[in-house]
């Protein structure tokens, strides 16, 4: 109970603190920049691109070839003030028993590093012939035991929506109703949510309370890829919403098949940003670009 105190404290569960408007360029998190990268940036040329263009956090997404250089990265971050906002990670329904689980959280623990852990579960082979409340309890088990561990060194859980039963927005809020953590929350991503684009309406409200983080893209109707910010017929509608609805936590930008070239995805989304926020009539955020 201790250690989920420390991370209350240090405001890493659920939303972060509030922006000036939830849209602002301060707000913005860089997300699949890290193997989505034609020009293959070490932690230095990247960190160094975030600064320049002006976003101030980032979402680490590795492979294993990077692990050699989390230090690396983390340093790098830190000379160009740019924050370590997410990790990614995944696992099956045994987190404590997955030596990549392992490394990541003895590197966060060793550097002294709080921040949120992306957390995608994999289901076994044998899920889908498992009854709804069978499917709920055993990612329930994989998400609390990896909380019980994030909470030891001060990280917090964002259960990542990434397709199939675990990226459906009524499974993840019963799994978080079952669970009832202070450091675990959701973290919704556009650019996994076609099939539920129109529903968004209808259970955005519910899963807002528990958004540690939400990932804009552009969707269009109908249509399976993704496109930068203001690049779809779709997202627009759903950001309305998303300033409506009162959520002020943080907000990605991806570059996940948008551009072979993570600085090119960045400004790509950065320019549909400014368009779509001249459409809102958000002149605050608009002013932050």
């Amino acid at each position: 109970m201790k250690a989920l105190g420390i991370c209350l404290t240090i405001g890493l569960c659920l939303q972060s603190a509030p922006a000036v408007d939830v849209f602002a360029r301060s707000n913005l998190i860089a997300w699949c920049i890290v193997p989505f990268d034609s020009q293959n940036r070490g932690p230095e040329e990247r960190a160094a691109m975030l600064e320049k263009l002006g976003i101030r956090m980032l979402a680490y997404d590795w492979r294993d070839k990077h692990i050699p250089t989390f230090d690396e990265e983390a340093d790098a971050l830190a000379r160009h003030h740019v924050k370590l906002q997410a990790f990614w990670l995944t696992s099956g329904p045994d987190p404590a028993g997955d030596r990549k689980v392992g490394v990541v959280l003895d590197f966060l623990r060793r550097r002294g590093i709080h921040t949120q852990l992306w957390y995608m579960f994999v289901p076994p082979k044998n899920f889908e012939a498992l009854t709804q409340e069978q499917k709920v309890e055993m990612a329930a088990k994989a998400v609390g035991k990896l909380a019980s561990m994030a909470a030891q060194i001060g990280c917090s859980v964002g259960m990542y929506n990434h397709g199939g039963w675990y990226g459906e927005p009524e499974n993840q809020l019963a799994v978080l109703e079952r669970l009832k953590l202070p450091n675990v929350g959701l973290v919704y991503n556009f650019h996994h949510a076609h099939a539920q684009i129109d529903r968004f309406p209808e259970f955005f409200p519910k899963m807002r309370p528990h958004l540690m983080a939400l990932n804009l893209a552009g969707l269009r109707k109908g249509d399976r890829e993704v496109y930068a910010v203001g690049g779809g017929d779709r997202e627009l509608e759903m950001m309305r919403l998303i300033r409506r609805g009162g959520y002020r936590g943080p907000i990605g930008i991806i570059n996940e098949r948008i551009a072979p070239d993570a600085e090119v995805g960045l400004k790509m989304n950065l320019d549909g940003m400014k368009k779509l926020l001249t459409e809102m009539g958000d002149k605050a955020a608009l002013q932050t670009y």
